[in-house]
């Protein structure tokens, strides 16, 4: 059985919106098995936890816990906004098969890096992602790029 990529996505954007109502960046991510079971979801918590490194996809993977090797090769990390390159690495480096990213209007990281190590990276290009993280930018430009970096 695969999971459907729009379950996984939500799950995903719940946590975004309340990474947004913390005060922290609204991205979120889901670690999802394809039997459809979560191992794990999580939401940037920088500001909250101010963490250097708690991103929404780093955050999924600590909220999954220790986990065997083979199992990350049979999982879809959901996330809302296209991985920066230190999320990118993270889900290289477990081997994640796929990547399935809400939007990357806003960001666009590490996804030719993903799909030339192998990992099957669809888009999503969902409104509700855009559309929030758009708002954040808007509001807290120094944090968004604090946060990426610059």
């Amino acid at each position: 059985m695969t999971f459907d990529d729009k379950k996984g996505l939500a799950i995903a954007f719940e946590e975004a919106k309340k990474g947004y109502e913390e005060g922290g960046v609204p991205i979120g991510g889901a670690l999802i098995h394809s039997d459809g079971t979560v191992l794990g979801r999580g939401r940037n918590l920088r500001f909250q936890k101010s963490s250097a490194t708690l991103h929404g996809e780093i955050s999924t993977l600590e909220n999954a816990g220790r986990l065997k090797g083979s199992i990350y090769k049979d999982c879809t990390m959901y996330t809302t906004l296209s991985p920066c390159d230190m999320c990118t690495g993270a889900c290289i480096m477990y081997g994640v098969k796929r990547v399935v990213i809400g939007e990357n209007e806003n960001f666009v990281g590490g996804e030719e890096y993903l799909k030339a190590r192998g990992v099957e990276v669809v888009v999503m290009d969902d409104a509700d992602c855009k559309n929030l993280m758009k708002k954040f930018i808007d509001e807290r430009p120094e944090d968004w790029y604090e946060d990426i970096g610059k």
